[in-house]
């Protein structure tokens, strides 16, 4: 019922009507689930700013962006000076106009409302999220190069201040953005050194983990930042200790199918691949069925990539239904469309 794009997505449901009253992408600290719940509830309050702000999350929380982006503006536009949900309005707001890919919108938001959130963790996520919007910019838009330079200063700007309360995984979004920027300049040499920045850093939080739990959850993001190096090796073991300590869970083999593909292991890719499908569930099953196609199709294997891809399509219809499952089945007629004949 829940429009999902990313995982984790955490929801504050209204359980009488069943409406969503505020939605946030990624993972939270207790910190900021507590004040995801406390501003949640001041959204109840009424006043116009808060009116708009309510209708806003609501219309964001059912993944209807360009709505919600309208009404986020308009409670910003509204709220009264020290408005205790300001950060969150902006933040949002730069989510929404990003995900319905208004750029140009989403540049101009990030650049007008960063000033005004202070020393808050929104502040990464507004340099993060404007420097995107920035890349999403087209090629031929006269203002595409200055917004990239300027959120990429924004961005390391932030990463310097040890006095934000930034959680890792919100830190790690940041380098994430800026090795996409110096990619996309075709800086390939840039864009290595600041993914071995980031690798250095994840590595130092993964050191300060007490259990395979706390240590596993930066494995996704260690893998893109070696994956950004050029060197997915240095996953292998990573990912080889978390599959062992987490038995039951699906994605430790799945990033292993990963690794191996760019390693051109392709045997351990498929049979690493094998091992997260027995165990993955729902939407996350399709992905792991096209990494199967890509080590398929790398290895000359048209065939067997094409088969991947009908066998991803065949169970995205067993999802249940509504915008996700449309939006996945379209990708993999897509995929499908461009497979060579078998």
């Amino acid at each position: 019922k829940l429009t999902i794009e990313g995982v984790p997505t955490l929801f504050v449901v209204d359980p009488r009507r069943e409406t969503v009253l505020r939605r946030v992408l990624g993972s939270a600290t207790a910190v900021q689930l507590n004040a995801l719940l406390d501003e949640a509830y001041a959204s109840w309050k009424g006043g116009a700013a808060q009116s708009a702000y309510a209708k806003a999350e609501q219309l964001f929380g059912a993944g209807q962006d360009k709505e919600a982006a309208a009404l986020y503006e308009e409670a910003l536009a509204q709220a009264p000076s020290g408005w205790p949900l300001f950060a969150r309005s902006a933040d949002a707001l730069v989510q929404a106009l990003s995900g319905s890919g208004q750029r140009a919108l989403c540049v101009a938001a990030a650049r007008r409302l960063l000033p005004g959130v202070g020393a808050s963790p929104v502040r990464a996520n507004l340099a993060a999220g404007g420097l995107d919007c920035a890349l999403g910019l087209d090629k031929a838009d006269p203002e595409r190069k200055a917004a990239i330079a300027e959120f990429e200063s924004l961005a390391r700007d932030v990463l310097a201040d040890a006095t934000l309360p930034l959680a890792a995984d919100d830190r790690s979004g940041l380098y994430g953005s800026l090795v996409g920027a110096r990619d996309d300049e075709g800086d390939k040499e840039g864009a290595r050194r600041v993914a071995a920045e980031w690798a250095a850093y994840l590595e130092g939080e993964a050191v300060k983990a007490t259990t395979p739990d706390e240590r596993a959850v930066f494995d996704s993001h260690r893998l893109s930042a070696y994956l950004a190096m050029g060197a997915p090796e240095r996953a292998v073991p990573m990912l080889q200790a978390s599959e062992r300590e987490h038995p039951r869970d699906y994605n430790p083999p799945a990033r292993l199918a990963v690794a191996y593909k760019e390693l051109h292991r392709w045997d351990e890719a498929l049979a690493a691949s094998d091992r997260a499908l027995n165990l993955a569930y729902g939407p996350r099953k399709v992905r792991i069925y096209i990494t199967r196609a890509e080590v398929d199709a790398a290895r000359g294997n048209a065939a067997a990539a094409r088969r991947d891809l009908e066998d991803a399509l065949a169970f995205a219809q067993t999802l249940p239904a509504g915008p996700p499952r449309d939006a996945t089945e379209k990708m993999l007629r897509e995929r499908l469309a461009k497979q060579p004949p078998a």
